[in-house]
């Protein structure tokens, strides 16, 4: 007997994040078999795939209504909401916890380096946890130790205890970023997943806006330890928000049916055998990945570059404003707010291109006969409009950050940015498992995820300096000058990607 695990196994990391699911209802139609006991055999002994008992079964996340389906997909994008605050509340504090310390504050600043490694790393926890326990399970357990170890960092009597609790709490708060886009392909077909990966890739990026907004106050108020706690009010309201979900996991709703209906189980791995899954589906495909293939290396290059801005802007703009304006230090995260209505206006413009392009390419191949599954470069439109928003972006914040320019100007110029990165990479996600389908799109986005956490924890540790000797004028338009450079991988992608995607020696969608 098998299981039938088209809806998905597979938890890649949107954060590594972000991790998307395996996924293979894109290609043909499910089969359900005709009986309502789906495990039963024939005359021949021949296994007989167990899947739901038909089109309408309730147990299918699928068929749920609505609103119940909108609560499953907010509670992961609130846990990454909650998780990723943990990123960007911790840079106000920094001096804070020098000061307090009597350590430098590239020393201090080691704590951000740590929690991004750990949310790097937690995929590789979530990932199997996930395929043997379920979604549900990961959010209920790894939540609790992530608010424990901020806690830890938040009592700590040295800067070593900050440093280590740090990368704990990120190590436990990165699985439910990855398992969350399991969830989201549990509870919608591709052809519905846009708003469902925009609003679930929302939460980490809105969380780079907000966070500094209230890290910078609530240091500047009570002090460096209230900042680890603030992070633990937002995980107990997580994980309360997210006691009622069901699992979404089709392979474990359907053993705890068989269980219950007293059907024999198959095997599952073991020792020895689960070991080898993890380490060459987990982690060396993945790698292997990303250093053969082109599609995998380029949005991994662009991503992860993209990212470590991001992360290195935690870093630069404070001081920016701080330096150049006078702003406070309860004042210097107001404006992360651009960044804020930066991700949250990628939203509209997202559903925008879907509804022009995709769904049009969608209509005209269902009317040739050819099914509704289109080139998986129609996913692209997001990332060519957004690689054009990050380069603006960039001058314009360096060209207008000095004193002769009104405060507001260079703050409104972060909007193109934010709104041009969340785009890229609500592209990138749509198109590589469009490209890689079920068997090989949770290792493309895994190998993407690691790149872009390893760059975002490196990045903030020189920023500073960087700013400081070549000016902020050119330190800016460095970074501008290199998303110019790395501006066409979209639009190669999409003028050759069905060429690219040919010569892949994995198993990727061809047409």
């Amino acid at each position: 007997m098998t299981i039938d695990e088209r809806d998905g196994d597979g938890n890649l990391s949107t954060s590594n994040s972000l991790s998307l699911a395996k996924i293979d209802e894109e290609k043909e139609a499910v089969k359900y078999p005709e009986k309502s006991v789906p495990c039963a055999k024939n005359d021949a002994q021949a296994p007989v795939v167990m899947d739901w008992d038909g089109p309408d079964d309730a147990d299918n996340p699928q068929t749920w209504s609505s609103s119940k389906k909108m609560y499953h997909v907010l509670v992961p994008a609130i846990l990454g909401f909650v998780v990723s605050l943990g990123t960007s509340l911790y840079p106000p504090s920094v001096s804070a916890i020098s000061h307090h310390f009597h350590t430098s504050n590239e020393v201090s600043l080691i704590g951000l380096t740590t929690f991004v490694l750990g949310l790097g790393f937690g995929p590789v926890l979530g990932s199997p946890a996930s395929e043997t326990l379920g979604r549900r399970p990961v959010y209920l357990i790894t939540i609790p130790l992530f608010g424990l170890f901020t806690l830890g960092a938040g009592f700590a009597r040295n800067v070593e205890t900050v440093i280590i609790c740090r990368f704990f709490a990120g190590l436990f708060g990165g699985p439910a970023l990855a398992v969350g886009a399991g969830t989201n392909a549990d509870l919608y077909p591709p052809a519905k997943r846009v708003f469902t990966t925009s609003l679930f890739t929302l939460g980490p990026f809105l969380a780079t806006g907000v966070g500094p907004v209230i890290g910078s106050y609530v240091d500047s108020r009570k002090g460096w330890r209230w900042v680890e706690w603030t992070s633990i009010f937002f995980a107990v309201f997580g994980f309360l928000f997210s006691m009622f979900t069901q699992e979404t996991y089709k392979k474990i709703i359907l053993i705890k049916r068989a269980k219950a209906r007293g059907i024999p189980l198959p095997i599952s791995p073991t020792g020895l055998a689960f070991f080898k899954h993890i380490m060459t589906v987990v982690l060396f495909r993945p790698i292997h990945m990303l250093f053969t293939e082109p599609i995998v290396a380029g949005f991994a290059i662009y991503v992860s570059f993209n990212f470590a801005v991001l992360f290195g802007f935690l870093a630069s703009i404070p001081l920016i404003f701080t330096t150049v304006y006078g702003f406070s230090h309860a004042q210097s995260g107001l404006p992360f707010i651009s960044i804020a209505i930066g991700c949250l206006l990628s939203i509209p413009t997202m559903l925008l291109l879907d509804r022009i392009f995709y769904r049009k390419a969608v209509r005209k191949a269902t009317a040739s006969g050819k099914g509704s599954a289109v080139a998986p470069e129609h996913r692209l439109y997001g990332a060519m409009v957004g690689s054009v928003g990050l380069p603006v972006s960039l001058f314009w914040f360096a060209w207008t950050s000095q004193e002769s320019v009104h405060w507001i100007v260079p703050i409104i110029g972060l909007i193109p940015f934010a709104w041009g990165n969340i785009s890229v990479f609500i592209s990138c996600v749509l198109y590589m498992i469009d490209t890689y389908m079920a068997a090989n799109g949770a290792s493309a986005m895994a190998a993407n995820g690691l790149a872009r956490y390893i760059a975002g924890a490196v990045f903030p540790l020189f920023t500073v300096q960087m700013y400081n000797g070549m000016g902020f004028q050119w330190a800016s338009s460095l970074l501008g000058f290199v998303t110019v450079v790395l501006l066409p991988v979209p639009w190669v992608l999409f003028l050759f990607g069905e060429k690219i995607r040919r010569r892949s020696a994995y198993d990727i969608w061809k047409g």
